[in-house]
């Protein structure tokens, strides 16, 4: 099943192409990281994808209706700031809004889902604080939660992990890794490379608005790529939690 397809997507930026001909596609059960230096496009490239640019190409979330696409994929931004002074679980349960009719409440199914999102980003003894009073990285968890709360086939997500503590981080990845283990997809911006080495079954390797790479980990992160992209050494090794993906140094 086939929950992003994207053909020849451009856009344009006065005479400059941010995003070059791009064509990929995601399936169901993919943890996808979309990976590459500061401005090469992976912002432009997601917010096009979901028409809040305007672009060339085609792309199949664009040719649904508002409310088809909110049910399709749930959409995490790069702004993590909470300007509403409601409780944790008030702003995890606008996830579900997409599946309610106007005015109504939440419905029992709705209730589970927005507690199964809760305490799958370990949010539970935050669910009646205010969640404007929280930290940064507390406030990012929380919209994590509503993300998962909306339970759409796909998931897309700009740089879900920025500003997380090494602990939430991991917890992050694995319920994105979960996700996809339940048969549902995961599109994340990433700029941890270890991370998205680990715990992605695809990466895309984009820069300057064009597809380098794409394909598992090991195929995409090799020397000659992470050379040329990111101006970086790196190398994959065994260890004992399994194989990881370690940056070593700046090419000279």
């Amino acid at each position: 099943m086939t929950l992003l397809s994207l053909e020849h997507m451009t856009v344009t930026r006065g005479a400059r192409r941010v995003i070059d001909d791009v064509s990929l596609t995601i399936g169901a059960g993919e943890f996808v990281g979309l990976i590459g230096p500061n401005g090469a496009g992976k912002t432009t490239l997601m917010r096009a994808a979901l028409s809040l640019l305007p672009a060339k190409g085609t792309c199949n979330l664009r040719q649904l209706k508002p409310s088809e696409r909110a049910r399709a994929v749930a959409w995490l931004p790069q702004q993590r700031e909470i300007a509403w002074p409601v409780d944790v679980e008030t702003v995890v349960a606008l996830g579900r809004i997409p599946y309610l009719p106007r005015g109504a409440s939440l419905r029992d199914d709705d209730r589970a889902a927005v507690g199964h999102a809760v305490s799958r980003m370990g949010l539970e003894a935050f669910a009646g604080r205010i969640a404007t009073q929280l930290s940064g990285g507390e406030q990012a968890r929380v919209l994590i939660a509503r993300a998962l709360a909306q339970d759409t086939p796909l998931l897309m997500a700009d740089e879900p992990i920025a500003g997380l503590d090494p602990a939430h981080q991991l917890s992050t990845m694995r319920a994105f890794a979960d996700l996809a283990r339940d048969g549902r997809s995961v599109l994340a911006a990433l700029h941890d490379l270890p991370l998205a080495a680990r715990y992605c079954t695809r990466l895309i390797l984009i820069d300057a608005g064009r597809i380098v790479a794409d394909g598992p980990p090991r195929a995409v992160l090799t020397e000659e790529n992470v050379a040329e992209v990111f101006g970086v050494r790196g190398a994959f090794a065994e260890t004992g939690a399994g194989v990881a993906f370690q940056v070593l140094e700046a090419v000279p």
